[in-house]
């Protein structure tokens, strides 16, 4: 193994080494990202630009079924659920370590969970983790025996399987973080496919093969991200050969990139929304007939169809069509009406004064988002709106955005693309999201129904059930306007021809296990 370590990190330097022969070496892969991570430590972020990586190097207990968003088992060969829906009991799998060669057991799954739930566990310290609301629902964590661990629940919690083949549920070593206690985010240790060899920063994140993976060896002797914010300069890179695989390609790339036999393109549509974040606390957004006139003033077609082109449709509330149980498709998208803004506007008492417009430069699912927001800038001072864009790099703007746009901010870009349709609404619209209690509801928006209605929804184990209470959330929150519903992107790829077996998944990850790159 050290060897073949070696080996990939010779050949990941002989990648950089000479920018002029922009060929990508023999069995080592190389990804043009978005970004530059966040953190390596899958518990500490959110963003699915880190998740591409993460979801290569850590196993869950769980994950997701090849090309669909069912549960199938990972580190966890089988689990059982009790009658009342409080209880789940996995049966682990035997043999498995960490890539540090520590056991992966029981006592390790236990100590993943209380590190994220527990504030008193003597590890908490390495967090935050901003998502553990995925698994609030847990009251303890037990270690039966070396390969027998029981999750009980304080009461019903619908999305609890779901939420454990997300990022937020990878199984990272606890020897690791003992070790490097908050510096484990840049000393990543799981259980995947690849091992973490090194981390250069704003150059490339390099894996190579786990030749002792428990599903099979990867045919690929290492895998290297490489962060590339500038789309343009992505473009470039995958067109003199310097990339393997990019990600997120323009919709103006799409079709050079068709009509070139030595590219393929890939397209998946999932469970992905791009809105606008209105400041619902302070300022002119704090009037519901305010944000509703932003819904109605943006041409979200026009977005769609022109700086998008076609790569999306416009999103009618909070939900993503790709639920298609729990989508209410009786709603239809805020109409293109901008006298119907400007009217309302009038009579809300607007009185022209500058809102200030956050925008990144580019991120997971943004939907080429500096081009988004100057459009958008345009249709609201088209009727009457006085807009002022600041814009950020990506990591930098989520700092800003995630705490909470109050004394800053009046409206603000955001993608998210989640697993399911609890994960968007609970984290973000309810009360209880609130930034200051450890949610993403950086406009602050309130509504005791809503709230009523996601708490029943994630208690339902009836998924009719479940539906119903969904779909009359997504009424009330398309009513209240707490954001403007821009567009639902089907996510895309470009791979060389030469790489084989390689596809977009509906999770939205980048799952390269299978993927092989024949020399």
């Amino acid at each position: 193994m050290k060897t073949l370590l070696a080996t990939a990190m010779t050949i990941a330097a002989l990648a950089f080494a000479s920018p002029s022969l922009a060929q990508t070496p023999p069995n080592v892969l190389i990804v043009g990202q978005i970004a530059e991570p966040k953190s390596l430590d899958p518990h500490a972020v959110t963003a699915v630009n880190d998740f591409r990586i993460l979801m290569n190097v850590y196993d869950g207990l769980v994950r997701y079924k090849d090309g669909t968003l069912e549960v199938e088992s990972a580190l966890a060969e089988s689990w059982t659920i009790s009658d009342d829906g409080t209880v789940y009991t996995f049966s682990l799998r035997d043999g498995i370590t960490f890539h540090d060669g520590t056991p992966f057991n029981a006592e390790a799954v236990k100590f993943n969970f209380e590190r994220m739930l527990d504030e008193d566990h003597p590890f908490h310290d390495t967090g935050p983790f901003p998502l553990a609301f995925f698994f609030s629902a847990v009251d303890t964590v037990t270690a039966d025996d070396e390969l027998t661990v029981e999750f009980k629940l304080k009461e019903p919690y619908a999305p609890f399987l779901s939420n454990l083949a997300y990022p937020t549920g990878l199984i990272v070593s606890p020897e690791a973080v003992k070790q490097y206690g908050k510096d484990f985010g840049r000393h990543p240790t799981g259980t995947g496919a690849y091992k973490f060899a090194e981390w250069d920063a704003n150059a490339k994140v390099v894996v190579s093969r786990n030749e002792d993976y428990w599903d099979g060896a990867p045919s690929l002797e290492a895998v290297i991200y490489r962060p590339i914010t500038d789309a343009n300069t992505r473009i470039a890179e995958m067109l003199s050969g310097g990339l393997d695989i990019m990600v997120e390609v323009p919709p103006d790339s799409l079709q050079q990139f068709r009509s070139d036999d030595a590219f393929v393109v890939h397209e998946q549509a999932g469970p992905h929304l791009w809105f606008l974040i209105l400041n619902a606390k302070e300022g002119p957004f704090a009037k519901k007939e305010i944000r509703q006139a932003a819904n109605y003033a943006i041409n979200k077609k026009a977005l769609v169809d022109n700086i998008l082109q076609g790569t999306a449709e416009v999103a009618a509330g909070p939900t993503p069509p790709a639920f298609a149980w729990a989508y209410n498709d009786g709603l239809s998208p805020y109409p293109y009406d901008p006298e119907k803004a400007k009217a309302m506007l009038q009579e809300a008492g607007y009185d022209g004064g500058e809102v200030t417009f956050y925008v990144t430069e580019g991120g997971s699912g943004m939907l080429d988002p500096v081009a988004m927001g100057t459009a958008i800038q345009a249709d609201l001072e088209a009727v009457g709106m006085d807009v002022k864009i600041e814009t950020y790099e990506w990591n930098t703007f989520l700092g800003k955005v995630n705490p909470g746009l109050e004394g800053k901010a009046d409206l603000a870009e955001m993608a998210w693309m989640t697993n399911d349709p609890d994960t968007l609404p609970f984290l973000a619209l309810r009360t209880g999201a609130w930034p200051d209690k450890g949610g993403f509801n950086s406009g602050y928006y309130s509504n005791p129904k809503v709230d009523e209605l996601l708490e029943k929804a994630r208690r339902a184990t009836d998924q009719d059930e479940r539906a119903g209470l969904y779909k009359e959330m997504q009424e009330i929150v398309r009513e209240d306007a707490p954001w403007v519903f821009v567009a639902n992107w089907k996510q895309n790829a470009v791979t060389k021809a030469s790489v084989e077996d390689f596809k977009l998944q509906p999770s939205f990850f980048l799952m390269l296990q299978k993927v092989a790159k024949p020399q």
